[in-house]
């Protein structure tokens, strides 16, 4: 039985060594301690994959920290509008007719909307017929 050479430089057969091979006893040494230190770096990448507990918690400590930056973000943003509008707020007829510029482009949402509070009416109307005025 002959050994055969593979691409990556190591034999086929019971020893599977680098075709260079160890040139003595010190180093045969050297390349052990190079595979040692390969195989510990592999096995604890493979045991931080397998440690679901611990890639959870710190999945959920960095989404923790993009949330509390994202509130920053926002609520330094909402500053700006209050504050670049002279920090006066809108009178009610504008936001009404902002309103009303917002339900023509969606005129689902108002209709869902106008539904929800026609039963909600409704709901009331009935209670207050069964139960007569509180």
């Amino acid at each position: 039985m002959t050994d055969a050479t593979s691409r990556d430089g190591t034999r086929s057969g019971s020893t599977a060594q680098p075709v260079g091979g160890a040139k003595g006893p010190d180093e045969l040494r050297r390349q052990i301690e190079q595979t040692r230190g390969e195989l510990g770096d592999t096995v604890e990448e493979l045991a931080g994959k397998a440690d679901v507990k611990g890639r959870a918690k710190a999945r959920a400590a960095d989404l923790k920290d993009r949330a509390g930056a994202m509130t920053v973000h926002l609520r330094g943003s909402a500053g700006h509008t209050v504050r670049g509008g002279a920090g006066r707020a809108d009178p009610p007829s504008r936001r009404a007719r902002h309103a009303v510029r917002a339900g023509l482009g969606h005129p689902r949402a108002v209709l869902v909307a106008g539904a929800a509070a026609g039963v909600a009416v409704a709901a009331s109307l009935a209670r207050r017929h069964r139960h007569g005025p509180c």
